[in-house]
């Protein structure tokens, strides 16, 4: 991935090689986000199976302190979007 910007480069194209490295992000986010959501699954699944809850607090809020110390307010949300669609609305 290059970041650099060259006087000689012509910014319109520029433009469309950078935003072919965020469409190539973006697939890869998606790509991760199902992965996680099938484990997310999977774990409720084995939980309720053995007469667990559904879902642990003390393990979401592990998960939304993470995103936040690493992306502050909005990555609290993006946690608590993924772990929505983990385990559903409560």
């Amino acid at each position: 991935m290059s970041t650099t910007t060259d006087a000689a480069v012509d910014p319109t194209t520029r433009i469309g090689e950078l935003r072919g490295e965020i469409d190539a992000c973006d697939a890869e986010i998606i790509r991760l986000v199902q992965q996680r959501l099938a484990i997310s699954r999977e774990i409720g699944t084995l939980r309720r199976s053995t007469g667990g809850t559904r879902l642990s607090l003390s393990r979401e809020q592990q998960v939304l302190a993470k995103f936040q110390d690493a992306l502050g307010t909005d990555g609290a949300a993006l946690g608590m979007m993924l772990l929505r669609q983990g385990r559903g609305r409560l």
